[in-house]
């Protein structure tokens, strides 16, 4: 080559730099784990309870962050002056507390955080149900608090109700799902046949109140926590399979029992009187991230094909005294709880369904127990029945597995 044909290639000055996204090192420096202040403070906070401070003062410093905002339920408010402090002394950022009702993770609320320029916040007691990477402009730190129990109690309970020939299923909240994942190893290595069922994007054995597995495999369902409110979700989801709750905290091991068919003929009342209805309340649930807009969308549009008319109201709470002040709504649809529909409806004047429901009372889904199924309590679940969910992924349809088949014949 000559020097008369060289040909000089130069950079596009204009062109566009694409930068790796800053990454965080997970790795806590020694300097904050050997600082004997922190720890000394540290120490007034329960021993058994996991608030990960050294995880929430290292993430804060990394990102330098000059507010922060926590968020916790009522159960875990008590500690939240002192976790406070601990942030304000250790780190330059100041905080604020979020003590608005909090009842699940669902009710994450960014949009507030974000309104007081908090450019992290901290949400204590609750899985990611909204990703990280799904808030609005601020970043997010997850604090699931895993509380210690006493594992070896629980151990010996199941132990001296069950024998190794029946087939377990063990579900949690997140705050018991690692002594659960490790009892339930204990209990494999010595015989029994151990479940631990898991509704993505939910952990293993983690339920919600709103979202449960099938469980088709298993004798009897045991569940790790206080309260019936998530075991019940279980139970309306496997009726057929006998449910037995252990409380952590008084030890206690009882058989619970749920009335299915007087909740399925609720239902399916209230169904058949919203299907007539000429006029749809949309209640879009604004209590953090409980209202999803796309399922709301949803509504409106199948609504509109069946000319009929809806109105949006959005709210943080729904109380009867507040819908009555609507009386020419004939059915509600709320995108926000279905445990609202289907725990207190009846308290209701008119239909409140649930985004299943509605989708039945529309024609656009079949009431599963006419095809001998079970009520769906799959509301947060990437394996949901429909788009009047959340999360829902439609299955590739037949004609896409055919273009991406590799022709081999292999995949049958």
């Amino acid at each position: 080559m000559t020097e008369d044909n060289v040909i000089v290639v130069k950079a596009n000055p204009d062109r566009k730099v694409v930068k790796p996204p800053v990454k965080f090192t997970n790795k806590i420096p020694d300097e904050l784990l050997q600082n004997v202040g922190l720890l000394n403070a540290i120490q007034s906070l329960p021993e058994n309870y996991n608030f990960e401070i050294y995880k929430t003062i290292w993430r804060i410093q990394q990102l330098g962050s000059k507010r922060v905002a926590l968020q916790m339920p009522e159960g875990l408010l008590m500690f939240a002056i002192t976790i406070s402090d601990i942030i304000e002394k250790f780190t330059e950022a100041d905080t604020v507390i979020m003590a608005d009702v909090t009842y699940g993770a669902c009710c994450i609320d960014d949009y507030t955080a974000l309104a007081l320029n908090v450019d992290l916040l901290v949400h204590y007691g609750h899985s990611c149900l909204i990703p990280v990477d799904q808030t609005s402009g601020i970043k997010v730190l997850y604090i699931f608090v895993d509380i210690k129990i006493d594992a070896l109690h629980f151990l010996e309970t199941v132990r001296l109700n069950f024998q190794t020939t029946l087939r377990l299923g063990l579900v949690s909240t997140i705050q018991f799902v690692a002594t659960l994942q490790a009892v339930a190893l204990e209990l494999e290595q010595e015989g029994y046949q151990v479940t631990i069922p898991q509704s993505r994007p939910l952990s293993p054995g983690e339920i919600l109140g709103c979202t449960a597995p099938v469980m088709s495999n298993v004798d009897a369902l045991i569940y790790l926590g206080d309260g019936r409110f998530h075991l019940e979700a279980a139970m309306i989801a496997n009726p057929q399979v006998k449910a037995y709750r252990y409380d952590p905290y008084e030890k206690k091991f009882t058989q619970e029992v749920y009335e299915h068919d007087a909740m399925r003929d609720s239902r399916r009342q209230a169904i058949r009187v919203a299907s007539s209805a000429s006029t749809f309340g949309l209640i879009l649930g604004t209590l953090g991230r409980q209202g999803n807009p796309r399922v709301m969308e949803h509504f409106q549009e199948q609504l509109s094909t069946l000319h009929k008319k809806s109105v949006i109201v959005l709210l943080s709470e729904i109380f009867p005294d507040k819908l009555r002040l609507f009386p020419n709504v004939g059915a509600w649809v709320q995108v926000a709880c279905p445990r609202l529909s289907i725990d207190w409806g009846h308290a209701f004047s008119v239909p409140l369904l649930t985004p299943y429901e509605g989708a039945v009372a529309l024609g656009e889904a079949k009431w599963l127990q006419d095809e001998g199924k079970n009520y769906p309590m799959d509301f947060y679940a990437h394996s949901s029945l429909g788009p009047w969910t959340p999360n829902h992924k439609p299955a590739p349809s037949a004609k896409k597995a055919v273009e991406k088949c590799c022709g081999s014949g292999k995949c049958s």
